[in-house]
């Protein structure tokens, strides 16, 4: 690894262009009335959003839409959604109950899945409510289908916490869909089993993204951040970025490219890596300590390298054969990892 020439500098901010940093929420649940659990209003996640320092919020209210036409909802404040819960019939886990997160730009776009979908029994209209229904393995991953088809993000949230197995592959459904890592709190110790987990998925050639979640249902937090590099502050952009997996699951900006494919894509690996890590969240910013970049592939560490943090890091590899490169920022004072780069894989 080396220093980035000049050249490829330019050419890493030209797939960036026009593009900044929003830090925000992947997974929490607000006060919006009807089957809503969370425990503070829209009004008040505003406040709090702006006190830490948090761009948007994901809300991801139970069994209803209603949340997202509420007149406080504003569009690339709050992002939209549902966390429904299910059993998996077929499969082999010894507890076989998970949640699921379904992330859309509009209201619209959740309610076609619901429609096209009769075991939610989505009763319509802005009140309307549904049920959590039971799937097989591939109903399930039909539904996934549908979700994707209709420009939403699905997430396998909080994994470790629900399903019971010793099998990695039981916690994976379809590739290109995100799994949380940072759970609650980036330094607990459901965050270290989530990683673990989805680092052996990737080990097991799966192509799952890393993500972030907070789940908060009291109060906003900034413990469990996600980063994404969008055009602009609204859900459509985020939506862009977050469906190819050009994301960070943590608090520090991280831009890679292969040619011109970028982070959560695919690629053949005839080009340069060229990576850029930018962009610290205040929260993670401690005087006096020291923070590192790591670049991964299936084989474990391949470089590390000290940052700066007042100003863009830029560094270049070859890269050679390989299943995928990713990249980790380390706190190397509190000896935690703070930002999740997802990988870009080979296609050869």
């Amino acid at each position: 690894m080396r220093k980035s020439t000049q050249k490829e500098i330019l050419y890493l901010e030209n797939i960036y262009k026009d593009r900044k940093p929003y830090f925000g929420e992947l997974h929490d649940h607000a006060s919006t009335g009807g089957t809503s659990d969370g425990q503070r209003t829209l009004t008040h996640w505003k406040a709090a959003m702006e006190a830490l320092k948090i761009d948007f919020a994901t809300i991801l209210d139970h069994k209803q839409v209603r949340h997202m036409y509420l007149p406080e909802w504003e569009d690339g404040v709050f992002v939209g959604g549902t966390e429904p819960g299910t059993y998996i019939l077929d499969s082999k886990a010894t507890y076989n109950g998970i949640h699921y997160n379904m992330v859309f730009a509009k209201p619209e776009q959740l309610e076609n899945v619901l429609n096209q979908f009769k075991e939610f029994k989505f009763e319509g209209g802005k009140d309307g409510h549904f049920i959590y229904p039971k799937f097989t393995t591939e109903r399930f991953c039909e539904l996934i289908k549908c979700v994707k088809e209709n420009d939403g993000f699905f997430v396998h949230p909080h994994p470790k916490s629900l399903m019971i197995s010793e099998d990695p592959n039981d916690y994976w459904f379809v590739d290109e869909t995100g799994i949380e890592v940072f759970y609650n709190d980036y330094k607990n110790k459901d965050s270290e089993n989530n990683y673990k987990l989805w680092t052996d998925l990737l080990s097991n050639g799966k192509r799952v993204w890393a993500c972030a979640g907070g789940d908060g249902h009291c109060c906003a937090s900034n413990l469990a951040l996600t980063t994404i590099y969008a055009e602009e502050k609204t859900n459509e952009s985020y939506l862009a970025h977050l469906t190819k997996g050009d994301f960070v699951c943590g608090f520090v900006g991280i831009r890679m490219c292969i040619g011109n494919t970028t982070m959560g894509g695919n690629c053949s690996f005839n080009n340069k890596l060229i990576v850029c890590i930018n962009d610290f969240h205040p929260s993670v910013l401690i005087k006096g300590h020291q923070y590192s970049v790591r670049i991964i592939n299936e084989n474990g560490m391949l470089f590390k390298r000290k940052l700066s943090v007042e100003n863009p890091n830029y560094f270049t590899i070859n890269v050679e054969k390989s299943k995928f490169y990713r990249v980790e920022v380390y706190d190397e004072t509190s000896k935690i990892i703070i930002a999740i780069g997802n990988p870009i894989w080979n296609n050869d």
